[in-house]
């Protein structure tokens, strides 16, 4: 296993599964681990997943440079900054931190894919009740990933 991705956020599922992927990314021993953190710019309503690639182009367009982008940066590198010492801890020191924008699942398969990613690994973050009407992220990268996907589920 040469490249291993694992996605990150800022939830309780995915603090609480992380210490099982830094864990096995000790034991595989891979080349160099991505840490990706995909921000979300539309907020939280069903009408999210509705948004398509040229909407969501546009909006990264518009937010570009603005204060609330700053803030969203600010937050994306606080929490990899949090995931990155944890595999430090874990004897991990080739980790390279990627910041996308847009919805999670793709843009999680997207930088697996420009990476050259050997396996990602992802949290999962339980149950929501949007996730009964669209699906959750970990469900939609299993299904599209065209490499393994390791899902870790904190207890």
């Amino acid at each position: 296993m040469n490249k291993v991705l694992i996605a990150v956020d800022d939830t309780n599922g995915t603090k609480g599964s992380f210490s099982i992927c830094s864990r096995l990314c000790s034991c595989i021993s891979p080349d160099e681990v991505i840490l990706v953190y995909v921000e979300k710019f539309e907020g939280r309503s069903l009408i999210d997943e509705m948004l398509g690639d040229a909407e969501m182009s546009t909006l990264k367009e518009v937010l570009e440079g603005t204060e609330y982008k700053e803030s969203l940066d600010k937050k994306a590198n606080r929490v990899l900054d949090y995931y990155k010492q944890i595999l430090e801890t874990d004897g991990i020191t080739a980790i390279r931190s990627e910041i996308k924008g847009g919805h999670p699942a793709d843009e999680i398969l997207r930088a697996a894919k420009e990476s050259g990613a050997d396996m990602i690994m992802l949290g999962s973050r339980g149950n929501r009740i949007s996730h009964t009407f669209m699906g959750s992220v970990s469900r939609e990268v299993v299904d599209r990933a065209d490499i393994p996907v390791f899902i870790a589920k904190a207890r």
